[in-house]
């Protein structure tokens, strides 16, 4: 009995003591409170004189070179592969002979061909003189000459198909990669047989954000830098600039490369564009953190007499990577707030974080 009242006597002490903290911490935070209420209740913000800047639109992006041109070569015809005549690494001209295929098959399919050709030719001269005498009708004339037209097409296909038992180059460039040897049997439309590069122009494939396209243009000439031939200049053209942003939220660009003639760039190597713009005036910017929101909001507060935030409509132009130009809205002298916003209404007051 006596240990079930001590028990309850030290419940009550300890709940006492938690009320007694509770109401001591109470107090404490009703004191800060009342202090502050006493002071002048202002918003602490970061400001920045509103004045003209340089404007420096250069700007450099990293990229990879590719061939202009790239080509896996495939075979038309099936036969087996007789003679190649280059190699890996060897230039090659358009038109120029890389392999033969044993032809014998496809040099029997011409001639045959070229034999029903001779027959129809002979059947039409008969049945077109026939046709005179009252012979033969018409339509049995106008078979003749179809059989004939047939036999000249058939004839055409084979006569291709020899022509290209001498695999040619369709490109300039050079053998990357050669996949058959002699003796290899190769499938019609289905064998890889050379993959062949054109780098005496390259594409330099680069990235950049929504603020930089803007001001690039197909057409427009850019410098090229490499890291492993820092000593040589190079010059670029854009040629394709992406009408969408990718998953990034970034736009491809390619540039074409005008390659040196000992063709020094190998597709692959890393290269830096280097865009460079005519000097801008100087303008008015300000932080793109500024902005209420977002830039679209075309919103910013300012702070008048150095205490009250007022809400200012303003019309935003370029975006200068971490910069915004405004074109209208500010004036040189005037004080933006920079940041802590989005504590403030219209007429809050504030006080300027040194």
């Amino acid at each position: 009995m006596k240990r079930g009242i001590i028990t309850v006597i030290l419940i009550i002490v300890v709940l006492g003591g938690i009320a007694w903290v509770l109401n001591s911490n109470k107090k404490k935070n009703d004191a800060q409170t009342a202090l502050v209420s006493e002071g002048s209740g202002a918003v602490s913000v970061r400001v920045a004189e509103v004045k003209k800047e340089p404007v420096d639109l250069d700007f450099s992006s990293n990229g990879t070179f590719a061939p202009k041109q790239e080509l896996d070569f495939l075979s038309e015809n099936a036969g087996r592969v007789t003679q190649i005549f280059v190699k890996e690494g060897d230039k090659v001209s358009r038109g120029q002979v890389l392999a033969r295929i044993d032809a014998e098959i496809i040099n029997t399919d011409k001639e045959t061909a070229q034999a029903a050709l001779d027959n129809a030719i002979r059947d039409e001269a008969r049945y077109t003189s026939s046709f005179a005498t009252g012979g033969v009708t018409q339509q049995q004339l106008d078979q003749a000459k179809l059989a004939t037209r047939n036999a000249r097409l058939r004839l055409q296909g084979a006569a291709r198909r020899v022509s290209d038992a001498n695999i040619k180059s369709p490109i300039n460039g050079i053998v990357n990669k050669k996949y058959i040897e002699v003796g290899a049997f190769v499938t019609a439309m289905g064998t890889q047989l050379f993959e062949l590069v054109d780098v005496s122009r390259l594409k330099l494939k680069v990235n950049v954000n929504e603020s930089q396209v803007a001001s690039l243009k197909t057409g427009g000439s850019v410098k090229i830098k490499s890291n492993v031939f820092p000593a040589d200049d190079f010059t670029g053209k854009i040629t394709f600039i992406a009408p969408k942003a990718d998953a990034t939220l970034n736009f491809p660009v390619e540039i074409e490369v005008e390659n040196n003639h000992a063709n020094t760039l190998k597709a692959g190597m890393y290269g830096t564009a280097v865009f460079q713009f005519p000097a801008q005036a100087p303008a008015i910017v300000i932080p793109r953190g500024s902005f209420v929101g977002s830039v679209s909001s075309n919103e910013i507060f300012v702070m008048e007499n150095g205490k009250t935030a007022r809400i200012r409509k303003v019309v935003a132009g370029r975006i200068l990577g971490d910069r915004v130009e405004i074109i209208d809205g500010l004036k040189e002298g005037e004080t933006a707030i920079i940041s802590g916003q989005i504590n403030l209404v219209d007429g809050s007051p504030v006080t300027a974080i040194k």
